[in-house]
């Protein structure tokens, strides 16, 4: 990874994994607090407790859709999350579970800036997707309220926007949680690569969508491609910022005749 300027270096790190004692941002970064606005309660886990501890720095082998039971697909299906409108629905209602192919992402949470950057890198591969036949959907842990904030504010469309309060398809899919990997897993240095890219999607960043249960800052992402119920691609996301490649992605789901 090229070496960047200390600047860039201190304006990402402000950005997203700052604390209220951290100093002033850099002036050319929207002046964000983040994230933890009062004491953490952790949410017990269900999956990969091991995996969440501060002094675990050991990077682990990308997990491959073959590592998930065949029946992920079905588990996951029952799962309730809400519209962005705020209207519950099932994962298995999202998209065609015949043969419908879906790109699947989970960000962290809705006041994460890094997730904004996400966000705004699959609106923009949204064209691409749609073309192939491929449906687009988003997921944050947090209310509906605080994803409208980043549908309005990015802006990012509703109507690929769902939310996941209770972190039900996180704990389904084992995405990792915890403290140690939110703020010092290696992984997380992969951020200081897109400066430009975290600049651009913050300009209109409110720290307000961020959950209201803090807890909730702890919780990694992840991104899957799945054709009806069968899982094609799975990657968790090890760290903060540590974002699937959107190539990658589109080499497994553009390849594939949707319905």
């Amino acid at each position: 990874m090229a070496t960047l300027p200390s600047q860039n270096l201190q304006s990402v790190r402000a950005l997203c994994f700052s604390s209220p004692n951290s100093p002033k941002f850099p002036s050319q970064i929207p002046s964000l607090k983040f994230p933890f606005l009062s004491p953490i309660k952790i949410k017990p886990t269900k999956l990969y407790a091991s995996n969440n501890g501060i002094g675990n720095y050991r990077l682990v082998p990308r997990p491959s859709a073959s590592e998930f039971s065949a029946d992920i697909g079905d588990i996951l299906g029952d799962v309730s999350i809400f519209t962005a409108a705020g209207q519950p629905v099932l994962f298995k209602d999202l998209w065609d579970q015949n043969q419908g192919v879906a790109v699947v992402a989970l960000l962290r949470h809705f006041g994460c800036p890094c997730c904004w950057e996400l966000a705004l890198e699959l609106k923009e591969a949204k064209a691409r997707l749609d073309s192939a036949g491929v449906k687009l959907i988003a997921i944050g842990v947090g209310t509906p309220n605080k994803a409208r904030m980043l549908a309005e504010r990015l802006p990012f469309p509703m109507d690929c926007l769902y939310a996941d309060p209770g972190r039900k398809a996180y704990d389904v899919l084992g995405l990792y949680y915890g403290v140690g990997r939110t703020f010092f897993n290696p992984a997380s240095t992969k951020v200081f690569s897109r400066v430009e890219a975290l600049q651009k999607a913050v300009k209109n960043y409110t720290i307000e969508a961020t959950p209201d249960d803090r807890s909730s800052v702890l919780q990694q992402g992840g991104m899957f491609v799945f054709k009806g119920k069968q899982l094609l691609y799975a990657r968790k996301d090890e760290g903060t910022g540590d974002h699937a490649a959107l190539d990658d992605v589109f080499e497994v789901c553009c390849k594939v005749p949707a319905a």
